[in-house]
């Protein structure tokens, strides 16, 4: 009877959350996700909306402790895609009608890597007649480089902040990381006019169900757009590791945890976008179906060149590295069709939550299902 009296709600409070991330019962969970998928349909549609994602350089200035590209791990092999490969890429999105593109690549911040992206931005523009939407995760930056990339077209920015607990934040990375100013950049990401991305990593060592309930209320007090989490995957070639005892158990709990905060993010946050990350599909070969089950609608098909995608890998056991784009496409139709959604070929698929929140900015937050959960 609690289960049913929480998901008939309008609003939660953290306790309810917590609830819900504690469940264990599969039956239960089934209902969590059922609730969930029911208000995918109503607040977003049942679509499913691609985004292409070109990870054009592994390449990186920071040391995460967590991620495999890190700055001082020698065991990868570099590369930096040309401006040709990349439009190659762009094509293949453009002309297989998936509606919008994701740029990702390591963190840079120098002039030359700037530009290189300026003149990416404006030749995806003119190559898709402005008709494909861009997307960048591309890290901290100044917000002029921000307005200046918003300017010449690019309308969605993610930002993972990993964690919205500052010491768990910190136990994650070296000692020049700021975890205000990660949020200071999503703040400015906002007030330029981008649609904000953020997302957090599902069960890093020392993390709680209740600081994971507190990311979700984090992402409604930042009225953030759009959602990229997924579970913690390990990199043997990382500082972090060495916390993991049991590897196996690990596994298991954080594709637990991780399609449950899929869930609850939208009973919460019904509006916004949700990505069925790859990582899920890197601890369950049906993940990301399951996370489309559980109110996911965004998917994001790797169009990286073929002969890259093994040297991008943030995490082992990365999926679909030693497939081409036209497989990766084939894969994920299938994929989708098996939930029951329909994929959404030509459109942008914004977070209507963003248009919301540009056209009542004066409503900061006041919309969100756990607007009264912070003080719990």
């Amino acid at each position: 009877m609690k289960l049913e009296k929480i998901l008939n709600k309008d609003q939660y409070t953290k306790e309810d959350l917590l609830y819900l991330i504690n469940l264990e019962d599969e039956e239960k969970i089934n209902k969590l996700y059922d609730k969930a998928y029911q208000l995918k349909t109503e607040n977003v549609g049942q679509k499913v909306y691609y985004r292409g994602i070109i990870e054009f350089s592994n390449m990186c200035e920071k040391n995460c402790n967590y991620c495999g590209i890190r700055a001082d791990n020698d065991n990868v092999n570099r590369y930096f895609m040309s401006k040709e490969e990349i439009l190659e890429s762009a094509q293949f999105i453009y002309d297989n009608n998936y509606g919008s593109i994701v740029l990702q690549s390591g963190e840079r911040t120098d002039q030359e890597y700037i530009e290189f992206v300026d003149d990416i931005i404006k030749e995806i523009k003119d190559l898709s007649n402005g008709e494909l939407g861009i997307t960048l995760s591309l890290g901290e930056q100044d917000r002029e480089t921000y307005q200046r990339w918003f300017d010449l077209g690019a309308h969605r920015y993610l930002l993972r902040i990993e964690s919205s607990n500052r010491e768990l934040y910190q136990s994650i990375h070296p000692d020049d990381h700021d975890f205000d100013r990660r949020v200071e950049c999503l703040e400015d990401l906002r007030d330029i006019g981008y649609q904000v991305g953020t997302g957090v990593m599902i069960g890093i060592p020392g993390q709680s169900t209740e600081d994971l309930i507190d990311d979700i209320l984090f992402f409604a007090q930042e009225n953030i757009d759009m959602i990229g989490m997924g579970p913690y995957v390990i990199h043997e070639e990382t500082p972090i590791v060495k916390e993991i005892n049991d590897k196996e158990k690990i596994k298991e709990r954080n594709l637990d945890w991780g399609l449950k905060m899929v869930a609850i993010l939208r009973l919460v946050m019904p509006d916004i976008n949700i990505a069925a990350t790859t990582a899920l599909q890197a601890l369950d070969p049906v993940g990301r179906e399951k996370a489309m089950e559980a109110g996911a609608n965004i998917l994001m098909p790797i169009v990286t060149h073929k002969n890259y995608r093994a040297d991008y890998q943030l995490y082992e056991n990365k999926p679909c590295i030693d497939e081409e784009a036209s497989d990766c496409k084939n894969c994920l139709a299938h994929r989708i069709a098996t939930v029951g959604d329909e994929i959404g070929y030509g459109e942008w698929g914004d977070s209507p939550h963003y248009f919301k929140r540009i056209n009542n900015p004066e409503q900061l937050g006041s919309d969100i299902n756990a607007e009264n959960a912070a003080g719990q």
